[in-house]
C-alpha cells in the first residue's frame, strides 16, 4: 500500500477499508455530506459496507441523507391548483424557508424526482403528477396550529354568483380590494378567502401554490361586481380574457346636470399623476398620454342629477370619474374631480358597477359555459339609488 494509500485507508467495523484519492468534485460530495452530518447525524444511516468516500456518495447521490431512521421518502401529488406551473416556482411556494441554491442543488442531484425520474426546474407540472422527495425533514415539519391572518376578516360576503370555479361579488363602498401599504386584514381579498376556508373549499396547507384571488379591482370608495378565482386555472382564463376585453363592464352613476347628446361615445387621452394619484384628460393625444374611450347612456334625469349607464371601452385609472368631469358632468360626490363639497348623504362618490357580460371570442376552456351570461346587482343594493 502506497503512502497516499495509507493515508487514505480508513478503519470501519472492525476491518480497514482503502479508498482511492478523490476527485475534486468528489471531494465537494463529500463536504457535502459531511456537512449535513454535522447539523444532523442522528439522521445519517449507514446501509453501505464500501469505502468512507463511497458511503457518503451512496448517500449523497441516493439522497438518504435527511431520513430518520425507519422513515420512508416523501412523495406530493399535484392538486388542481398546483398544476401548470414550473417546478422551481412551485417548490419555492411550497418550502419557502429552502435556500434557493439548496432547491437547484436538490434537483440537480435527483433528491426530487418528479414521476420517479430526474426532473429540471422548468419542468412544467401536471394535475396528477407526483414529486418524490429525499430532503431534508426540516422544510416537512410539522407546524403548529395556523392563525391565518384572512380569518381577521368577516367571512360574509354580498354574493351576486357561485360556482365551483369562480364568486361574482357585490362589493360594498369603503372596503378596500387588496391590503394596502399602511395594512389592513379587512380587505375584500381576506374575506374571499375567509369565506371558502369556513366552506371548506379553500386550505392554505394543501394549496400551497395557490390562494384564492381577485380578477378585477374597484377603487375603496367605488361598489359593485368583483371577480374571484376559486383556483388557479380559472384565474389564469379571467385574467386573460381581462386583458383582451372579454368581460364587458358597465357601471351605474349620478352626474351634476345632464350630458348632451343623452347616448354618446367619448374618445380622448389621459395621463395619471402618480404622486397625486389624480388624471388629467387631454382632448388631443400628447406625449406620455394614454387613448381613454366612454360609453354613456342617460337613463333619467331629475332636473338636478342625470342617472347614466357607462360602459369601459379601455380600463384606465379613474376614467370614468376623470372622464364625465371633462366634460362638465362630474360625479355627485366625487370630491376628486368634482365638488369638494358632497351633498347631505354622498359619502361617497356615485358609482357602483352593477353588470358583468362575458363575452368571449376565443376559447375560455373550464369556463367556456360563462360565455354569454350577464350578471347584475340589483338596482335597490345600489346606495345613491335607494336614497
Amino acid at each position: 500500500m502506497s503512502a497516499i494509500d495509507a493515508a487514505t485507508s480508513v478503519h470501519l467495523g472492525g476491518r480497514s477499508v482503502a479508498t482511492s484519492s478523490p476527485s475534486p468534485k468528489q471531494t465537494a460530495d463529500l463536504i457535502f455530506c459531511l456537512w449535513h452530518f454535522i447539523i444532523s447525524p442522528s439522521t445519517i444511516i449507514y446501509r453501505h459496507s464500501g469505502s468512507v468516500l463511497e458511503f457518503f456518495k451512496v448517500l449523497y447521490y441516493d439522497c438518504n441523507i435527511p431520513f430518520k431512521a425507519g422513515e420512508p421518502m416523501r412523495t406530493l401529488e399535484i392538486k388542481k391548483n398546483d398544476a401548470n406551473q414550473r417546478l422551481d416556482k412551485f417548490l419555492q411556494k411550497r418550502f419557502p424557508t429552502m435556500p434557493k441554491s439548496m432547491m437547484y442543488m436538490y434537483i440537480r442531484k435527483k433528491c426530487v424526482k418528479l414521476n420517479g425520474k430526474k426532473c429540471d426546474i422548468s419542468d412544467k407540472l401536471c394535475e396528477g403528477d407526483v414529486l418524490t422527495f429525499y430532503i431534508r425533514d426540516e422544510f416537512f415539519e410539522a407546524e403548529h396550529e395556523k392563525s391565518y391572518e384572512f380569518l381577521k376578516a368577516p367571512a360574509k360576503l354580498d354574493i351576486v354568483y357561485e360556482d365551483e370555479n369562480i364568486l361574482l361579488i357585490d362589493k360594498k363602498p369603503g372596503v378596500i380590494a387588496h391590503q394596502d401599504k399602511s395594512y389592513h386584514f379587512d380587505s375584500l381579498v381576506a374575506r374571499v378567502q375567509h369565506y371558502l376556508y369556513e366552506k371548506g373549499e379553500y386550505d392554505p396547507e394543501e394549496d400551497k401554490a395557490f390562494s384564492p384571488a381577485l380578477v378585477n379591482r374597484i377603487d375603496r370608495n367605488t361598489g359593485g361586481i368583483v371577480i374571484a378565482a376559486k383556483n388557479a386555472e380559472s384565474l389564469r382564463v379571467l385574467n386573460q380574457k381581462m386583458k383582451t376585453r372579454e368581460l364587458e363592464k358597465f357601471y351605474l352613476c349620478l352626474l351634476h346636470g345632464k350630458p348632451e347628446p343623452d347616448e354618446a361615445t367619448l374618445t380622448d387621452y389621459m395621463i395619471k399623476n402618480e404622486s397625486q394619484n389624480r388624471v388629467k384628460v387631454f382632448r388631443r393625444q400628447t406625449e406620455g398620454s394614454k387613448e381613454m374611450k366612454t360609453k354613456y347612456r342617460v337613463l333619467s334625469f331629475d332636473g338636478k342629477y342625470a342617472l347614466t349607464e357607462v360602459e369601459l371601452l379601455t380600463g384606465r385609472t379613474h376614467q370614468i370619474r376623470a372622464h364625465m368631469a371633462f366634460i362638465g358632468h362630474p360625479l355627485v360626490g366625487d370630491s376628486k374631480y368634482g365638488s369638494k363639497k358632497a351633498p347631505e348623504g354622498f359619502r361617497y362618490q356615485a358609482l357602483y358597477s352593477y353588470k358583468l357580460r362575458f363575452n368571449f371570442t376565443s376559447d375560455a376552456g373550464i369556463l367556456n359555459y360563462l360565455n354569454g351570461k350577464e350578471f347584475e346587482v340589483r338596482k335597490d343594493n345600489i346606495w345613491f339609488i335607494r336614497r
